[in-house]
């Protein structure tokens, strides 16, 4: 038989809220359990107790036959049984005794049902990063047989792993980046976009910025990324250089592996992220230094200037600001190309960083210079 909680509401009593076995029509039109009803007019209500609306008297109470049916037909209904979710205490134990050896459906399989219960559960999560699940998650995401998309589901599992602040540390310190890095450069499949956005989710950590950043490959892989991969693999990389260079060390590490011309690129082919690396990049000398050098670097700006979204015409600004404040040549040519116009016309912009931006960018026009 059913329980109570797995009735339809219109068969509980509107007074005593338990389901009717006597169900009763008022002449207000409601249904009660005719036992609730008695005693509240035994208690000398006239009124409907749903609409307080005043009711024939005398009280005429007439049995609802068809919902007495519908309830009692309603128990003998076999009811199926919950889901049974997989234990996870059993999955953890099978992809660590798995990882040895070369039960690749096991593996996967794991990685599956633990990513379907950690993506809902906090303390599934916190239980994999207790129990030794990482080193084995580890072991998958460096493994060289991808054929049934193993590494992808062991960087998937990390992904959701990671976004708790409360193990991103622990994470970068049980040697992820490492993996992370070496998917990101021969992941197969959506490895590579995956192994980027793990990057992105433990660098939010300040501390794990430099630690990223100083990891040998990992800057230059993102980079490589973006000189050869897909659509979202190349937007998941520039996602991750913006989050890593916002410590100014990784700044200089990346103009270093050459991020400029491959974000000028990308910028050009219509990748807003390209756009707010550059803007950060433009806050360190030798990303100034490197930037003056491309010439079509400000018609790429301009463009977006014009056309991009709120976000992008913030750092597109932000970018020549800096450049011109930095070097006459481009200030000149910024105001030849009708820049000065264009920021005046930001002036009225919804967005408030916009605004100020565009502020900025013609007072350094005008010639007034930024503190660099």
């Amino acid at each position: 038989m059913a329980t109570s909680t797995q009735f339809p509401d219109d068969f509980r009593c509107p007074i005593s809220l338990e389901i009717m076995s006597d169900p009763v029509i008022l002449s207000s039109g409601h249904t009660f359990d005719r036992s609730s009803i008695q005693r509240w007019v035994d208690s000398g209500h006239r009124t409907c107790p749903i609409t307080n609306l005043p009711i024939a008297d005398p009280v005429s109470l007439i049995p609802n036959h068809a919902l007495r049916s519908l309830i009692s037909n309603y128990t003998l209904v076999s009811f199926p049984k919950p889901l049974a979710y997989p234990d996870p205490q059993s999955l953890i134990q099978t992809l660590i005794a798995s990882s040895s050896s070369s039960n690749l459906d096991s593996k996967i399989n794991s990685l599956d049902q633990l990513s379907k219960l950690s993506k809902r559960d906090l303390a599934i999560r916190r239980k994999l990063t207790e129990s030794g699940a990482v080193s084995a998650l580890l072991n998958c995401a460096n493994s060289d047989d991808d054929s049934g998309g193993l590494q992808e589901k062991a960087l998937h599992l990390l992904l959701i792993l990671s976004l708790d602040d409360d193990n991103k540390v622990g994470l970068v310190a049980e040697g992820v980046v490492g993996k992370v890095v070496s998917a990101l450069r021969r992941g197969a499949g959506d490895s590579r976009a995956v192994a980027a956005t793990v990057l992105t989710s433990l660098a939010v950590v300040e501390v794990n910025k430099a630690t990223i950043g100083a990891y040998p490959d990992a800057i230059q892989g993102l980079i490589s990324l973006l000189w050869g991969g897909s659509g979202r693999e190349r937007k998941e990389a520039a996602t991750a250089l913006y989050t890593l260079c916002s410590f100014p060390d990784n700044r200089v590490r990346a103009v270093e592996n050459q991020a400029v011309p491959v974000l000028i690129k990308n910028a050009n082919s219509g990748l807003e992220r390209s756009v707010e690396v550059l803007g950060l990049l433009a806050k360190c000398r030798e990303g100034r230094q490197e930037m003056i050098k491309f010439c079509g670097l400000l018609d790429v700006l301009i463009k977006f200037l014009k056309n991009g979204s709120s976000r992008a015409v913030q750092y597109a600004l932000l970018t020549i600001s800096l450049l011109c404040s930095y070097n006459e040549r481009m200030r000149v040519l910024a105001v030849r190309e009708g820049v000065f116009e264009i920021s005046v016309g930001l002036l009225e912009d919804d967005n408030e960083k916009v605004r100020r931006n565009a502020n900025s960018l013609i007072q350094v026009l005008q010639g007034k210079r930024l503190s660099l």
